[in-house]
């Protein structure tokens, strides 16, 4: 492991991977410091520009972008209590209450060393953790590999609100995934005798659609003109009593978002919710808790920068996605002509170790970045986002147009983007439709050769022992969800009748 990482920073410490690891890092910045957008959309956005890059270079920078977009976010939670994504929901709580006492600078500073730390110590956690997951992926054949695709879709499905809409939105992704060409037999298939739909549908439109647009057309709706407040370099500097305070909970955040963000689907915004409950029952004095307590910044902000990189752990060992964001990295892959999976660390070693050594290289940017150009960062914020929003519409559809160069490519965008904001309005989460969208070619892919394997037979999915835990984990990730909103449900019924 240690020779592969050596080789992996050999591999990110070139000049050219350098600056585009640079060049993510602050792009991120930017793209998360902006209210509306977070990193899954800045990265749909983005990835354009990733083309005609090597595939390895391409990667690091989308990665860049996704945890850079994680602290850029805390600008406009601190600055204007405005999260740029739900991950930053706990820190606009008291960080924009120092804000308001004046401690601004010390909010960012302390998220920024906390991001830094607990980014530190995942990708540690990554390059142990992911090589031996891979060599059990090894043993994985098509079955396993349709229960493991299906697995991700239900299990980020299943922590989207309403059970019934997450299987709503990744039915749709799988619909979606399916118009086109059936690839073993030809015959078109959803297209409904469009010759623009028998190509398919391409994963590009879809994404800067539902998450880069429909984020922009949402935005504009609830951004109020609020002044931010303003830092300044010398308010950066922390206490001791600060660092007394805080030592434990950037530890305790980190751990928790680590962990957290292994778990396909559970997300950064689960695991800065549960590390700031976690801190405030850790901490001596809870009452501060929403009026501007320091250790609760320190707490979210470590999680969800530690959850961001943990994702990567399934990601890059079992090819499964452990958030939207990683699963427009896990796209990015494929448009690269890279095949995620068991086989990529063996396959794609100098990529997969590459990429983690540039999250080492990446949080010690965002360190530099971070402490001194906080209050240039923030002065974005004082551009309206009404001016900002025409500019945010134009290079996506930018972006959409130049990934294919076909003006199609553009409507559906519009068209998606549409879509993704009718989503918003009626609460639909939208990253199992995209889970769905990337993994659904895996999973016809594997369901097709398992039965031809098994001549038509499903036992084989109960004869195979990891394929029958794996069916064991599909089953309880449906029956879970419902048994808890039936349970809600009743409960809320008998508090109703408790009221009357």
């Amino acid at each position: 492991m240690i020779d592969q990482l050596l080789l992996g920073f050999a591999t990110a410490l070139e000049p050219q991977n350098l600056l585009f690891i640079l060049l993510g890092v602050l792009l991120g910045q930017i793209v998360g410091a902006l209210p509306g957008l977070g990193p899954s959309a800045g990265m749909a956005l983005l990835l354009p520009l990733t083309f005609g890059l090597e595939p390895v270079t391409a990667v690091m920078m989308l990665a860049g972008i996704m945890y850079g977009g994680q602290y850029g976010g805390t600008l406009t939670s601190v600055l204007i209590a405005v999260p740029g994504e739900a991950s930053g929901v706990m820190t606009a709580v008291d960080g924009n209450a120092m804000a308001r006492q004046g401690r601004a600078g010390a909010a960012l500073s302390i998220s920024a060393i906390g991001s830094f730390l607990a980014g530190i110590g995942a990708v540690t956690a990554v390059a142990l953790l992911a090589p031996p997951l891979a060599s059990f992926g090894l043993k994985f054949n098509a079955p396993e590999y349709f229960l493991l695709a299906l697995l991700g879709v239900l299990a980020i499905g299943s922590l989207g609100g309403s059970p019934i809409k997450s299987l709503a939105a990744a039915v749709l992704g799988l619909m979606i995934a399916l118009i086109g060409v059936d690839p073993l037999t030809g015959t078109p298939r959803l297209s409904f005798d469009q010759p623009l739909l028998m190509k398919g549908i391409d994963f590009i439109p879809v994404v800067i659609g539902v998450f880069g647009i429909a984020e922009v057309l949402a935005s504009l709706e609830r951004i109020e003109s609020v002044k931010p407040i303003r830092t300044r370099l010398r308010d950066m500097w922390l206490t001791s009593n600060d660092w007394a305070v805080c030592r434990l909970s950037i530890v305790r955040g980190g751990v928790i978002g680590l962990f957290v963000g292994i778990m396909p689907g559970a997300g950064a915004s689960i695991a800065s919710l549960l590390a700031y409950l976690t801190e405030r029952k850790f901490s001596r004095s809870p009452e501060t808790f929403g009026k501007g307590a320091i250790d609760g910044v320190a707490a979210a902000e470590s999680a969800n920068n530690a959850a961001s990189h943990g994702a990567a752990i399934p990601m890059l060992s079992l090819g499964i996605p452990g958030s939207a964001s990683t699963a427009i990295l896990l796209a990015a892959l494929i448009l690269h002509g890279i095949r995620p999976g068991p086989q990529l660390m063996t396959q794609e070693s100098a990529l997969v170790w590459g990429l983690i050594a540039s999250m080492f290289v990446g949080n010690v940017f965002l360190l530099i970045l971070n402490l001194p150009l906080a209050p240039v960062f923030a002065a974005l914020l004082r551009i309206p986002y009404v001016y900002l929003a025409p500019s945010i519409l134009g290079i996506s559809l930018v972006g959409a147009y130049a990934a294919t160069l076909d003006i199609s490519t553009v409507w559906m965008s519009l068209v998606f983007g549409l879509l993704g904001y009718a989503m918003i309005k009626f609460g639909i989460p939208r990253p199992p439709l995209v889970l769905a969208l990337v993994l659904a070619s895996l999973m016809e892919t594997s369901l097709r050769q398992a039965l031809l394997l098994s001549f038509g037979s499903p036992m084989i999915f109960l004869e195979r022992p990891i394929s029958a835990l794996l069916l064991c984990a599909v089953a309880l990730a449906i029956v879970l969800p419902v048994l808890t909103a039936i349970r809600q449900r009743r409960f809320a019924e008998r508090m109703k009748r408790g009221a009357r």
